[in-house]
């Protein structure tokens, strides 16, 4: 990666005699500063219409155009009114010349002999004072940017969300008036997809925010890449079959390990197949390999779409980034998939690139992460995920002011063969509580008037609810709110929304009270 040199600031050097102009070089020169040599006033204005001049030093005595009548010059231009000078002069200047030499813009005047530390010092003022006035005004670029793609990340954020939730409005509406008519299986599937969809957006909101605060953990392991790849091309199949795409997967027999987390991992392959899928054009090919690269396992997914302008290759993983059309409209997204995966790479010690020989050429996207030297022991070759068998009905109890959303969670726990009771307030979960003492109570956390913590902690010092199992279930999903709810005395904290194979795992380690009252749970 290369820097870019400092843009050098610019001197101008003025006197008729060119034994004084190299003895002003010998005593200023130093890197990054470039002076500029005049011996008289027309050469001197032409090099100030050339080049933005931080200083002027200007000998006073010079013939045709003394330094007084170059500064009156200077001061009448709109590109030289600003530029600061020193005049330089042989003789004592009168207090009415001095007042003239002030009057034309001067900074200060200095009389020959020169003694070198006092021109060194002074010139270095301006020398520093032009550095910094270009770190400003960088700076102040750099921010005008980030507020000018902070409001576009805003908009777009709205036309985003709006997106998936139109759909969802309308097919609500259509259900109302024919819950039953020919189109209603068409449009509960066309709304799981956009609710899908939407929860997908707002978790790599958060995502994005936990990491830029150094709030994610990784829960590393020994996994494979080909499990990390089955997992991601079935969690983007939709898609892929939606855009009628097709998806070429070169996985080598040899099962290739790294040390990651199966979830972070998976997120990344398939944040790279759904940004493949955006990109490339209906019956598109796509194709994904995975090999080893001397200590490093490389995932390579190409496509034959829209492709990557040269000028966006650089800034492609920045945050709300998005690659334009040849029409100059960017596509559908927040901009924040690319950079999401960046960070997730990095975090696991890897690295990604991507290539494009232009638009309408297609791309390429090269992850690599370090290998495990040698597969681990004890661990088999494919996923182990089972659905529970035998369910056993448990008791329990759904508390939340949000009465769709505890009615069907109340259906989800109906569907896999328990007993749903429910409740909206704080006060009525107690009630209902110590009536039914259920065998699991799942507690949201924002409840009026009586939140889930305090709900958790008052149940908590009831001796009928000693072994009740507590499940916080909420949208705040950071590590502190995690911490809040294990301290109020909850076992289990799930982030919603949480779909029915979570529901259906975690309550398959729970048996319901024996006749004792004790109940059995797998403790977090």
């Amino acid at each position: 990666m290369t820097v870019d040199a400092p843009e050098p600031v610019y001197f101008l050097l003025v006197d008729d005699l060119e034994e004084n102009l190299l003895s002003l070089d010998a005593l200023l020169r130093r890197p990054e500063l470039v002076l500029l040599k005049a011996r008289n006033g027309a050469q001197a204005l032409e090099l100030l219409l050339q080049h933005d001049v931080a200083l002027a030093l200007l000998d006073v005595q010079m013939p045709d155009m003394n330094g007084f009548e170059l500064a009156e010059l200077m001061r009448g231009m709109e590109r030289t009114k600003r530029v600061p000078i020193i005049f330089l002069t042989a003789g004592t200047a009168d207090t009415s010349r001095r007042f003239q030499g002030y009057e034309a813009g001067a900074v200060d005047f200095l009389q020959k002999p020169l003694e070198p530390d006092v021109l060194r010092s002074k010139a270095n003022v301006f020398f520093e004072l032009r550095r910094q006035q270009r770190l400003i005004e960088m700076h102040r670029d750099k921010l005008e940017e980030a507020d000018r793609r902070k409001d576009e990340f805003i908009a777009t954020l709205a036309h985003e969300l709006r997106n998936p939730l139109a759909p969802i409005r309308n097919g609500l509406q259509i259900l109302n008036l024919a819950p039953n008519g020919p189109k209603a299986a068409n449009i509960r599937a066309m709304m799981e997809r956009q609710i899908v969809h939407l929860v997908r957006l707002i978790d790599d909101l958060m995502d994005v925010s936990r990491i830029s605060q150094g709030k994610i953990d990784l829960r590393k392991e020994p996994v494979t890449v080909q499990d990390a790849v089955r997992a991601a091309v079935e969690s983007c199949a939709p898609m892929i079959e939606a855009n009628n795409h097709t998806l070429a997967a070169e996985l080598p027999e040899e099962q290739i390990w790294v040390d990651a987390d199966p979830t972070r991992l998976a997120q990344i392959i398939s944040n790279l197949l759904n940004n493949a899928c955006k990109y490339t054009q209906k019956n598109g090919k796509i194709t994904l390999s995975v090999t080893k690269d001397g200590g490093q396992a490389e995932i390579r997914i190409t496509d034959n779409g829209i492709g990557i302008a040269p000028d966006m290759l650089s800034n492609i993983f920045e945050l709300f980034t998005q690659i334009k059309h040849r029409d100059g409209m960017p596509k559908e997204g927040l901009g924040i998939g690319l950079a999401l995966v960046k960070q997730l790479v990095e975090m696991h010690g890897g690295t990604i690139g991507a290539t494009s020989e232009g638009l309408a050429r297609g791309s390429s996207f090269t992850t690599r992460l370090p290998l495990l030297a040698s597969k681990p022991l004890g661990k088999e070759d494919g996923p182990t995920l089972t659905k529970p068998d035998n369910v056993t009905k448990l008791r329990i109890l759904v508390v939340d002011d949000n009465i769709p959303s505890a009615q069907t969670i109340g259906w989800m726990m109906e569907l896999i063969g328990h007993e749903a009771t429910l409740a909206h307030d704080g006060l009525a979960a107690l009630e209902v509580a110590r009536k039914m003492k259920p065998d699991v109570i799942m507690l949201d956390i924002g409840l009026p008037g009586m939140n889930g913590y305090e709900v958790c902690r008052t149940l908590q010092g009831d001796p009928d609810m000693a072994d009740t199992v507590f499940i916080a279930q909420t949208g705040w999903g950071q590590d502190r709110d995690k911490r809040a709810a294990f301290e109020a005395g909850f076992h289990h904290h799930l982030v919603k929304p949480v779909n029915m194979q979570q529901f259906s795992e975690l309550l398959a380690t729970i048996t319901p009270r024996s006749t004792d009252g004790a109940v059995k749970t797998a403790k977090p």
